[in-house]
């Protein structure tokens, strides 16, 4: 199959000048109040807020055919997103992304008129108010990517939104390691799944039942985080039941109902997160979750602020938690369950621990596999769905 090639993203300087008073001097459209705010309520977030371009701290606003489409983007990543309304004169503009989005939440629902004046002013009519914003020219807006024609797949939205929610917090926000700035999204003809790591911890998630026309093998893709949860509130917000994802050689394309989000490729190659999945960890233990999560956090209270280390100590049939810092002083917390393996003591990060069980949401029962002291723990759901196999590998921490 022959590569698509992207189109590069084109600075304000590498747009070639267009006549554009002739396209869009007088562009003129008439909306509901609550459906544009509903889209720039999803574009907003892309904007960029300090950006050294003026340019990208605005909206896009393109009107035809009785469509708007508002295209907002931060040369990383972008989303296309429209709405119905009444177009008396076609043509395009550019308005203040943050300033339009605030003076629209304060209008009352009813219409709301934008016409383009000279100069790129625009003006917006709603009710008794008239105001004029300050626009720039529809020229200096970048290109963004176009989703490709061919290659794309179509992924259930329910299962993504799954298989984020259960990674995004593993990933490194550390720029230098910026292989591990994103999650690795593994596609199969029957199954997905997600995984991420920030070098310390890694969490994995596949679903099975799954059934991806057009994948043969294995397709694996570098999603960055930043694209990650954006897409995770497209994903929250729509009642789409499914979503088309493609990419190229430099951009990612997802497509929800009537909007695009891309965003620039991560590159660099993710490591090989097999080779550091437990594979004898034989002694474990079964807990409820809330009961856990409680422990944790109270215990949590007295470890050390930089390290937020906690000692847990497993012996016949109990599991002990304990913290202590010279500044906050020691606590210990103990829970009663069945345990009949040699005694274990294990420290670590409590942060990456109530992670995972926000993740899984704190209810049900959490099984924590262990090997010995100097070797990495796993955790996963004992009552877990069957069709999602979840598991949360943390290493250990010397106390």
């Amino acid at each position: 199959m022959p590569s698509i090639e992207a189109e590069p993203v084109k600075t304000a300087e590498e747009i070639p000048s267009v006549n554009i008073a002739t396209q869009s001097a007088n562009m003129e459209i008439t909306a509901k109040r609550a459906d544009l705010l509903r889209e720039l309520t999803a574009a907003q977030s892309v904007v960029e807020r300090k950006t050294t371009i003026p340019i990208l701290s605005n909206f896009l606003f393109e009107a035809a055919d009785d469509r708007l489409t508002i295209t907002a983007t931060d040369l990383d990543q972008s989303l296309k997103t429209s709405c119905a309304v009444t177009v008396k004169k076609p043509g395009a503009c550019t308005i203040p992304a943050r300033k339009l989005y605030d003076y629209i939440k304060l209008l009352p629902d009813g219409d709301v008129s934008l016409k383009l004046l000279d100069n790129h002013w625009v003006q917006i009519r709603a009710g008794r108010s008239n105001t004029r914003m300050v626009g720039m020219a529809r020229a200096n807006f970048p290109q963004v990517p176009e989703f490709p024609a061919t290659g794309e797949v179509v992924l259930s939205v329910a299962s993504l939104r799954g298989l984020i929610s259960k990674t995004i917090f593993a990933i490194s926000s550390e720029e230098s390691r910026y292989t591990l700035n994103g999650a690795l999204l593994v596609l199969k003809a029957e199954s997905m799944a997600m995984v991420a790591t920030d070098g310390h911890r890694l969490a994995h998630i596949e679903k099975t039942g799954e059934t991806l026309a057009g994948i043969s093998g294995e397709k694996k893709t570098l999603i960055p985080r930043k694209a990650l949860s954006e897409l995770q509130s497209l994903l929250g917000a729509t009642e789409e039941e499914n979503l088309t994802f493609a990419e190229d050689d430099q951009t990612l394309y997802f497509r929800i109902g009537g909007r695009t989000l891309t965003s620039r490729k991560l590159t660099g190659q993710f490591p090989n997160y097999e080779a550091v999945l437990p594979r004898d960890n034989n002694k474990f233990v079964i807990v409820r979750a809330q009961d856990l999560m409680g422990s944790i956090q109270r215990v949590a209270q007295f470890a050390d602020e930089r390290s937020g280390a906690i000692k847990i100590r497993l012996e016949q049939n109990e599991l002990k938690l304990s913290s202590s810092s010279t500044d906050a002083g020691e606590s210990e917390d103990s829970i009663e369950t069945p345990y009949n393996y040699d005694p274990i003591v294990v420290g670590f990060n409590s942060v990456y621990l109530i992670d995972f069980l926000k993740a899984v949401g704190g209810t049900g029962e959490v099984r924590l596999e262990f090997k010995d002291a100097q070797s990495a723990g796993q955790m996963r759901p004992e009552d877990a769905e069957d069709e999602y196999k979840y598991r949360y590998i943390i290493m250990p921490m010397r106390i």
